[in-house]
């Protein structure tokens, strides 16, 4: 028999994106860093939103100290350590989240580790719904010529 999944109270969308609103707001000009609280609830709420987006067990994605979520459909890992890992810190998260950073740019500067043939998140981010994708470093810009 499966062990079933843990509780995990659904972070409300409204709630969600206060908190990643006010995650941006020292970028928009207003004064103060976000709190702690902030913090960690606009990871989570991304943390989810990336789990919804992409259901599955096969990438483990740790934003410590704030949490983790198991993605992706494929082989599902279900002891030790899982095959595809990636992890960062909140600041670098988030920014990937929100569609301030790129995957491979983040990877490539050493901010985020990943590991295992399906770490590569690229085509789930962002996940936040204001975002938009930034461009792929590996992807040419579209010409008129078609």
């Amino acid at each position: 028999m499966e062990r079933a999944a843990l509780l995990v109270r659904r972070i409300d969308d409204e709630a969600g994106a206060a908190a990643l609103a006010a995650w941006r707001a020292p970028e928009t000009g207003a004064e103060g860093a976000p709190g702690r609280d902030v913090v960690a609830l606009a990871v989570r709420y991304t943390l989810q939103r990336l789990a919804e987006a992409a259901p599955g067990r096969t990438v483990e994605v740790r934003v410590p100290p704030y949490g983790a979520v198991q993605a992706v459909e494929g082989p599902r890992h279900t002891r030790g350590t899982p095959p595809n890992v990636v992890e960062t810190d909140p600041a670098t998260w988030l920014a990937l989240a929100t569609g301030a950073l790129a995957f491979a740019d983040a990877v490539a500067q050493g901010r985020v580790e990943a590991s295992g043939a399906r770490a590569d998140l690229t085509a789930l981010l962002p996940v936040d719904p204001a975002a938009s994708r930034p461009a792929s470093p590996r992807t040419p810009p579209a010409t008129m010529d078609g």
